[in-house]
């Protein structure tokens, strides 16, 4: 068994295991580590737990040490740093021409490097605003392209349910999310209303699923030949949560609703 503690860079972010080594560390301390970036500054979100080898990506990289005052400063003057840089980044894309969007920009604790995030419609040639960049910067420099969903995420906001986005509130990764999923919890299918701001379908749509589907197992599919107590008919829309059954009859042509227990398939 490994000790482990979960380390986030971003408030909202994916979560990263670390040895704590010696260390007696606590939840919510801000901490000092060594990433593939290089050092950085993060939070612990979970504390020392031991986990096997199976769980993690090995080997571990190490906390450096419990963030100082002198850390949380440097932290602050970095991310002061990040925003006059995207500024001045933001006029170089522009003297340039280049057809992207820049979303943010963070230093790695130790200013080693800057890396600025970025929007486009396909693929962008930045090398020369690349070169540009390094010139003024003195220090290496990354362009990310990122995806919608990843800028929402990190700019935030408030979805249509009047709630911060959950992407940026506590949402560690994105999981997949399809229309089918809309379709079985009978949401309209109208894209304004099942859309977040990133123009993506909503995150949301992925926490009740397995219920919906799981209860979509006991119950006939929309279509499907049933006999039910006032005869025969076929299945027209289905109520997974009360788990009731619409059917319209075959004789008189009127649609009818059910309990699921009160409704048989036909062979």
């Amino acid at each position: 068994m490994l000790a482990v503690v979960g380390v986030r860079f971003r408030e909202a972010g994916k979560i990263y295991y670390f040895d704590p080594g010696d260390l007696n560390i606590r939840r919510d301390d801000p901490v000092i580590v060594e990433t593939v970036r290089g050092v950085e500054y993060g939070m612990i979100v979970s504390g020392i737990r031991y986990v096997t080898e199976d769980e993690v990506v090995l080997p571990l990289k190490s906390v450096i040490r419990v963030a100082t005052a002198d850390d949380v400063e440097q932290m602050k003057r970095n991310r002061q740093a990040a925003k006059d840089a995207l500024k001045l980044c933001g006029e170089k894309v522009s003297q340039h021409g280049l057809e992207m969007k820049l979303v943010d920009a963070e230093y790695t604790f130790d200013r080693n490097k800057i890396i600025f995030y970025f929007t486009a419609d396909g693929r962008v040639d930045f090398r020369e605003l690349v070169r540009d960049l390094a010139s003024v910067f003195r220090t290496r420099i990354e362009l990310r392209q990122i995806g919608v969903r990843d800028e929402a995420k990190m700019l935030g906001g408030i979805g249509p349910c009047g709630r911060v986005l959950c992407c940026s509130s506590f949402l560690g990764d994105f999981e997949p999310v399809s229309i089918k999923m809309a379709k079985d919890q009978n949401l309209s299918l109208n894209p304004a209303k099942i859309s977040g701001l990133c123009g993506r379908l909503m995150c949301c749509l992925k926490y009740e699923n397995d219920t919906y589907v799981e209860a979509k197992k006991k119950m006939p599919d929309v279509g499907m030949k049933v006999t039910t107590p006032e005869g025969d008919g076929r299945v027209v829309l289905l109520n997974l949560l009360e788990r009731r059954v619409q059917v319209e009859l075959v004789d008189s042509g009127r649609t009818v609703e059910h309990s699921a227990d009160e409704v048989t398939a036909l062979v």
